[in-house]
């Protein structure tokens, strides 16, 4: 095996890790709702600050139910992913075509062509 499929593998299983330790040991079972988001846990922590707080912003579009949020939010990350992968992509493309050209122009280097 060499060294890029062992990086691969123990970064697979480091985000296998994270994804089933927290289940695996409970964490999140003493709030009423474990898995709610960010935006729920500051709410919830300035309402019992200041019980009186308004806010002073509303979003653009509040979706019809948590389902369709989490929907929506699945579909950000899948996007974000897909640009990412994009990028890299193209990033390993333009460098693997510089390597054929210059070994192209280069035939002192011993490469194939």
């Amino acid at each position: 095996m060499n060294r890029n499929t062992r990086i691969n593998a123990l970064l697979l299983l480091v985000v296998a890790a994270l994804a089933v330790l927290p289940l695996a040991l409970g964490l999140g079972d003493h709030k009423e709702e474990p898995f709610a988001g960010a935006d729920a846990e500051a709410e919830t922590a300035i309402t019992e600050i200041d019980p009186d707080y308004e806010p002073w912003f509303s979003p653009l579009y509040e979706p019809p139910s948590g389902e369709v949020e989490s929907a929506l939010f699945a579909l950000q990350a899948a996007i974000g992913a897909g640009v990412l992968a994009y990028y890299f992509g193209l990033r390993r493309g333009r460098r693997q075509g510089e390597q054929r050209a210059s070994a192209a122009a280069d035939p002192d280097t011993g490469a194939p062509a």
